[in-house]
């Protein structure tokens, strides 16, 4: 299971889902596997299947004269760091009347990243969900050495407002010294009608105008990319984060991969499917997005290898049945009852999801 978004965390899920199970059906073996997509809550889920420690690190947050105890993971075994922005930049760190993707800064993001680089790792996996910022990665870089100066040849505030400023770019003297791999769950541009500005902006407190100063502030930073440093970060997957996937192409040398396979691949949980009778799978909402890069897709594609049928409990369900059948899910029951509000369903949640689970049960397995 994916966590339930402002619920219950993806853990917690698998667990109320396995123990209704095991009332019904005793004797059954139950394989737990928390997911995520890569942004908040990668670090717990990949901990429940990989052996790991979270290293604590107090850094700037979302506005650049904030701090906050923020951290990241590391893989000992592997040589692998984890940082989740969302620990350090994200939206969870503000109350909604600080909401301002013109002020917020992923420089605290930077600084982790900075922090994870003393242990050599081998690779860095960097989990963009959940982000506050749309300053297109400026401020994670500027924490790992780079400067961004306007015309005065001054540095220019590393926010969405500072992107417009931007006259230079001078490199720092050595380069990353890991591979970076940005962990990605939509693919959406970096500028444009479904860019960072116009699609995300507004949930991060955009007013319209800011949107479209976003826009051109993110199109002055990608064209400037272009001249400079002849990269073109205007691609699909860039969009992330409010850039910051685009600014790890550009400041980091960072490819773009799937967040929920790289979660899958960590948990290994293609080990368990040969001989699994059900993979059950779940988040908050099952809708047309949960089709492209979600988690949801990712252990639907993984099931279809092994032949295993695919049950999707979900607290709203919004695709037809031949739509979630075509990516070779078999059921998908909803949570939240048509006519129940949100936030009672919110309230009761955990009920909830132990009864739609005892239906899938009475209709599949006994």
């Amino acid at each position: 299971m994916d966590s339930f978004k402002g619920s219950i965390g993806a853990g917690r899920a698998c667990q109320i889902v396995a123990r209704v199970i095991a009332e019904h059906v005793p004797a059954a073996h139950l394989v737990i596997k928390p997911m995520a997509d890569g942004g908040e809550g990668t670090a717990d889920a990949i901990f429940a299947s990989t052996p790991g420690r979270w290293l604590r690190r107090t850094v700037t947050g979302p506005l650049p004269d904030t701090r906050v105890k923020a951290g990241f993971a590391w893989f000992a075994n592997t040589r692998t760091a984890l940082v989740e922005m969302a620990s350090a930049s994200g939206l969870q760190l503000l109350s909604p009347r600080q909401y301002n993707p013109m002020k917020t800064t992923t420089f605290g993001t930077g600084q982790l990243i900075k922090a994870a680089l003393k242990y050599q790792p081998r690779k860095v996996l960097l989990a963009v969900g959940g982000s506050a910022t749309v300053d297109g990665g400026i401020g994670a870089a500027a924490a790992l050495g780079w400067e961004f100066l306007n015309n005065k040849g001054q540095p220019v505030p590393l926010t969405g407002r500072g992107l417009s400023q931007i006259i230079s770019v001078v490199k720092p003297r050595k380069p990353i010294p890991a591979r970076v791999e940005v962990l990605c769950d939509v693919d959406n541009r970096l500028c444009g009608k479904h860019g960072a500005a116009r699609i995300y902006a507004p949930q991060k407190g955009a007013t319209p105008r800011m949107v479209e100063r976003l826009e051109k502030n993110l199109e002055h930073l990608a064209g400037l990319i272009k001249d400079r440093l002849g990269k073109d970060i205007n691609v699909p997957g860039a969009g992330a984060a409010g850039g910051l996937a685009a600014g790890a192409l550009a400041f980091m040398d960072a490819v773009l991969v799937s967040g929920p396979k790289t979660v899958i691949n960590f948990t290994h949980l293609a080990d368990e499917l040969a001989d699994a009778d059900w993979i059950i799978t779940g988040e908050g909402c099952f809708d047309r997005q949960s089709l492209y890069g979600k988690v949801i897709s990712a252990v639907a594609e993984a099931a279809a290898g092994f032949g295993v049928p695919v049950a999707v409990i979900a607290g709203k369900v919004r695709l037809s049945k031949s739509a979630y059948q075509k990516m070779g899910i078999h059921t998908a029951l909803a949570c939240k009852p048509p006519r129940m509000s949100f936030d009672h369903a919110l309230a009761h949640s955990t009920d909830l999801l132990r009864k739609a689970t005892r239906k899938f049960v009475c209709r599949n397995l006994i």
